[in-house]
């Protein structure tokens, strides 16, 4: 990877089946989305997650650390990202299609909680 690559921003897109027929299950599962959460994900979708980083070194960190934190039976994707693939994904609601030049962007880089 060239160093130019390198320093572009990145997303790190996390997509997820995990079983929820029992209690421990179900249990896990709410672990899990609230770990992503606690990282700094945002849901994109049932299932599907998203956190922006400044680099590809930041996702490489995020990957180890969700392989570590998996359930039992879960299976986990994740993906990585350019700023520029993510801003030219097509995504739309309510069968409505978004503006792309409106699409998604990196979030600010200061953000409170």
């Amino acid at each position: 990877m060239k160093k130019d690559e390198e320093s572009d921003g990145m997303w790190c897109v996390v997509m997820f089946d995990l079983p929820v027929e029992t209690k421990n299950e179900r249990r896990a599962a709410t672990q899990f989305r609230d770990l992503l959460l606690d990282e700094g994900f945002m849901m994109v979708q049932f299932s599907v997650y998203a956190r922006y980083t400044p680099t590809l070194r930041g996702n490489r960190t995020s990957m180890e650390f969700i392989k570590q934190n998996i359930p039992a039976k879960g299976k986990v994707r994740i993906l990585n990202l350019s700023d520029h693939q993510w801003a030219k994904s097509f995504h739309c609601y309510d069968s409505q299609a978004d503006n792309p030049e409106d699409g998604p962007t990196a979030p600010d880089t200061l953000t409170l909680f």
